[in-house]
């Protein structure tokens, strides 16, 4: 690969390995060992375990999903890598990809406990809600009490799970802004060229409120919002504190 750099080339590489082993065990949804091992849970939920906010990160749920990932993580990794170092470099990486889990994992648990504690003040056991949960079931009784939105996001937040680097790639995009403000920036399907200090925080913060809306651009759900935002708000903290204490200068390595 043309001018990637030393840390990227092995992140896109064990992106790679970790979605080639996830294929060949299934499909891309939870009944993959895979998935039930390493995607990220809800901490409620049995199948959740302390290393998912880290494996999570490599896992993808499909060849789109881990193509535009790994393009990005080339295209804008590299040029940080190469002014920060390898060792820098890849704990920003990391340090992003937590965020994620962080801000998308507090996200689900406010919408969790907040349907939850209704049901409950409603006469419903907290070991019977978790009972069907678990058993991939629900009692339609609930819907009484919690609005349809409510309901969808009380569900998805204890059985779903989140998959990919896109919060560590949002983290990094972020980054780049600081670092080269006045590159030009264009999507695919909006080939205008856009000053990054312009392009990237109107990226996030459509994906804000797509979050907040439960819309989606593409008809389509599934889609971690909060997760991206959590990656650029630690992207954004970071590099604040590194420019405030001039130790964005400074290489690791």
């Amino acid at each position: 690969m043309r001018n990637v750099t030393e840390t990227v080339k092995q992140l896109i590489i064990i992106n790679v390995l970790f979605f080639v082993g996830t294929l060949a065990l299934g499909d891309f949804n939870p009944t993959n060992p895979a998935y039930r091992i390493l995607a990220l849970y809800f901490p409620e939920n049995p199948s959740f375990q302390l290393w998912q906010p880290l494996t999570h990160m490599f896992m993808h749920g499909g060849f789109m999903h881990i193509f535009f990932n790994m393009f990005a993580l080339y295209s804008f990794g590299s040029a940080l890598e190469q002014m920060w170092g390898s060792k820098k470099f890849l704990f920003f990486y990391i340090s992003c990809g937590l965020g994620a889990a962080l801000l998308h994992t507090g996200v689900n648990y406010y919408y969790f406990q907040d349907s939850l504690n209704t049901l409950i003040a409603n006469g419903f056991p907290k070991q019977e809600i978790l009972q069907l949960l678990n058993e991939g079931k629900i009692d339609t009784r609930w819907q009484q009490f919690i609005s349809v939105s409510d309901f969808q996001n009380f569900t998805s937040a204890y059985v779903g799970t989140a998959v990919g680097a896109s919060g560590a790639i949002y983290g990094t995009i972020v980054a780049f802004a600081f670092m080269f403000p006045n590159a030009e920036l264009a999507l695919m399907f909006i080939p205008v060229p856009i000053k990054a200090k312009y392009f990237v925080p109107g990226l996030v913060l459509v994906d804000l409120y797509l979050g907040i809306s439960g819309k989606s651009i593409f008809g389509g759900g599934g889609i971690a919002h909060f997760a991206h935002v959590g990656g650029a708000l630690f992207g954004f903290i970071i590099m604040w504190y590194w420019k405030k204490n001039q130790f964005n200068k400074n290489r690791w390595n």
